[in-house]
């Protein structure tokens, strides 16, 4: 359902297991207690209605390097000028070595082409060292997150052997998400890589390492941007005393043209409480004063990680859900650097995207797609999604929903304030704020979603009108329901009258929408929602829809006759 999920940790983890593999060796007899560890995870099935395969939609596929005319039913408007660019796996193994991991697919870009009420397509394999050295070998040997490298079998066992104790290669398998940074587009993971690429013909121009510009192992594929241009993410880095959480600020522009993300700083680091187990987290919030980071209990074992070629196992085995630990906001002040000194906590629960966050009566209100079970880690390896009948029922029904929820966190809290009350203002919002005898604020939210939400599977890949109301109070948010593994309809939700409407049709199952506004719209849901929706019915074709954002009425399709993956996360770039 994520499928940018935990990618950053990958990199970092392989970086870290650079820099302490003397002080492994060293503790080989405590890492001997992790390799006798199993993990067990109970799984409780529920009756339904059979779900259809979509193994179709999570295997290898060939690029489209020519560009092929899709043929338009309905219409696209002739103001809708650009290209919506799209990334995700979409090849799954090499020669005889097959990945694990949805995650771990190379990285395959797709581009539709919008122009005067036509639309074309084309798609082209990221270029990156990762997919290079494993063509030109015709194997796996570069690790991905759920997918461990093995030893060359041509070197014999001591060879073999000893491999494991060689520097790791740290993946630059850019496959989640293009961002932008100084007018640039890169392809982004969340390792310490991004590849910048050139939008209209694909091809990749350069690779960027984050640590040549400042201490960080990589950064999230979910950054955000001031309307000047100004560019926010966070990313981790690690040392021998623990782990900080790190909020970096790219400027805008460049003062030459051969510039990347020079002038990168990091104006706030969060140290982890835990220490050698930091959260993973992938997304955070931004109003137009503050960045709001969620530490979560989703945890990352660095002992695990750092081990992980040794003991034979996959970066993914060093993560778990530790619900034993509340879920706790922190709040920087974005023009200062300085970290708000309140403490919010909430009852666990794991979240992967915002939705939008603002500023209210001296309050900071932020809302994600939440849920309260974080176990998902092995639902998504492709023996699972490749299931059919009762056993791929049993996969979707082992995992929890996730549904849209708000938290209020009021800034200026009083020290005398009493405890037990709620301190949140805001008439509007049932979420509370209520401080403890602590001095915590304890954080309780509001549903944001209708009843009908639920028989939708949740919402998850949210999606807003950005570039008028990121950081603003608003009304409407888009994202695709889940009555599958992949998302399988399209949901328009009014947070304020906490109503839906859905977009479905069956057999077919869309990507994360994305919402262009009609120029000099100045209404929120003037525009159109665009999204690629794929089938695994070789008799029917793949198409790109086109939604009226209003009424979320079907304006048109462009059909292609070319096979898709699933795909994560992209762009809509006017032309």
């Amino acid at each position: 359902m994520f499928p940018e999920l935990f990618l950053r940790s990958v990199s970092s983890f392989s970086t870290i297991a650079v820099d302490f593999l003397s002080m492994i060796l060293r503790r080989i007899p405590v890492l001997k207690k992790y390799m006798e560890q199993t993990h067990q995870k109970t799984v409780i099935f529920s009756q339904g209605k059979t779900l259809p395969c979509i193994a179709p939609l999570l295997t290898t596929v060939e690029e489209t390097l020519q560009v092929v005319s899709a043929r338009v039913q309905g219409h696209f408007p002739e103001w809708l000028n650009g290209y919506l660019l799209r990334v995700g796996p979409g090849k799954f193994e090499f020669g005889k070595d097959k990945y694990n991991h949805w995650f771990d697919g190379m990285a395959l870009l797709h581009q539709f082409k919008m122009e005067k009420g036509t639309v074309t397509y084309r798609s082209k394999f990221l270029q990156s060292d990762a997919y290079k050295a494993n063509s030109d070998r015709d194997r796996i040997v570069i690790s991905e997150f759920g997918t461990l490298a093995l030893p060359d079998p041509c070197k014999n066992v001591f060879e073999r052997f000893m491999s494991k104790f060689e520097k790791p290669a740290i993946t630059d398998n850019t496959n989640v998400n293009f961002v932008q940074y100084k007018g640039d587009y890169y392809l982004s993971t969340e390792t310490n890589f991004m590849n910048k690429v050139d939008i209209e013909t694909l091809e990749k121009t350069e690779k960027v390492n984050w640590r040549k510009f400042i201490a960080v192992n990589g950064a999230t594929a979910h950054p955000h941007y001031d309307p000047d241009g100004t560019t926010y993410n966070m990313g981790n880095s690690y040392g021998k005393h623990g782990s900080c959480y790190n909020v970096i600020r790219v400027p805008p522009e460049k003062s030459d043209l051969g510039e990347t993300i020079h002038g990168a700083q990091v104006i706030c680091s969060i140290v982890s409480e835990e220490g050698m187990r930091p959260s993973y987290y992938h997304s955070f919030g931004m109003t137009r004063n503050y960045i709001i980071f969620i530490e979560q209990p989703l945890k990352m074992n660095l002992w695990r990680i750092i081990s992980s070629k040794i003991r034979g196992k996959p970066f993914s085995d060093g993560i778990s859900w530790e619900p034993q630990y509340n879920t706790r906001f922190h709040v920087v002040d974005k023009h200062t650097g300085q970290l708000l000194p309140g403490m919010y906590v909430s009852k666990p629960f794991i979240t992967f995207h915002q939705i939008n966050a603002f500023e209210d009566q001296g309050c900071v209100v932020i809302d994600l797609c939440c849920q309260d079970d974080g176990r998902i880690l092995e639902v998504y390896q492709l023996q699972n999604l490749r299931k059919t009948g009762k056993e791929l029922d049993q996969v979707y029904n082992s995992i929890a929903r996730f549904f849209p929820r708000r938290f209020v966190l009021p800034l200026h809290v009083n020290l005398n304030a009493p405890e037990g009350e709620n301190l949140s203002p805001l008439p509007y919002s049932s979420a509370s704020a209520v401080k403890q005898a602590d001095g915590k604020i304890w954080c309780s939210y509001e549903n944001l979603c209708p009843e009908a939400l639920e028989e939708e599977g949740g919402i998850e890949f949210p999606q807003i009108n950005y570039g008028q109301f990121s950081g603003k109070k608003y009304q409407f948010f888009y994202g695709c329901g889940f009555r599958h593994l992949v998302g399988d309809s399209l949901i328009k939700v009014d947070v304020v009258n906490k109503t839906l409407m859905v977009w479905r049709e069956d057999g077919f199952y869309p990507s994360e929408p994305v919402f262009v506004p009609v120029p000099g719209a100045n209404k929120e849901d003037d525009g159109v929602i665009l999204s690629v929706v794929i089938t695994p019915n070789q008799n029917e074709r793949n198409f790109l829809l086109v939604l009226d954002a209003k009424n979320f009425e079907e304006l048109g399709r462009a059909e292609v006759p070319v096979q898709m993956p699933y795909g994560f996360h992209g762009t809509f770039v006017t032309i």
